[in-house]
């Protein structure tokens, strides 16, 4: 059975860098199974941290994937800042709910504050057998 492999790069926190992120995952997971679903997702956390945290200051934003046979986990760490989840009255999903038709009720979530956030998901399990750690720095 072929060994996990990790995958980390830091970036500006430009719309621009959202594409080359992307990019580099895609290279890193090579023909995994879940390679489209996993971009999808670390592509919509990566604009988030762009748009939405505190990284799009000037700051930075963190894209850190584990590639196991089975299974991936992505994360996306930001510089934090105010979080105002709100309802969307048009109908039609948005990102975070495409995130959990992917990966199901449980696999994905959003931890930490003003100062520091990872926005995590994984592909690949079933619920209740993730955590939603902040990853080693």
């Amino acid at each position: 059975m072929p060994a996990a492999r990790s995958f980390q790069r830091t970036y500006s926190a430009e719309p621009a860098q959202v594409g080359w992120a992307r990019r580099a995952l895609t290279q890193a997971l090579g023909d995994h199974p879940f390679i489209d679903d996993a971009t999808l997702i670390a592509s919509e956390f990566a604009t988030n941290a762009v748009l939405h945290s505190a990284s799009r200051d000037g700051g930075k934003f963190t894209l850190r994937a584990e590639i196991h046979p089975g299974y991936v986990r992505i994360e996306v760490e930001d510089a934090g800042g105010p979080w105002n989840p709100t309802q969307h009255s048009d109908g039609r999903p948005h990102g975070f709910d495409v995130i959990e038709a992917i990966v199901g009720t449980g696999n994905w979530g959003i931890v930490g504050d003003a100062t520091r956030r990872v926005a995590w998901a994984a592909l690949g399990m079933t619920a209740g057998r993730n955590d939603s750690r902040l990853p080693v720095r």
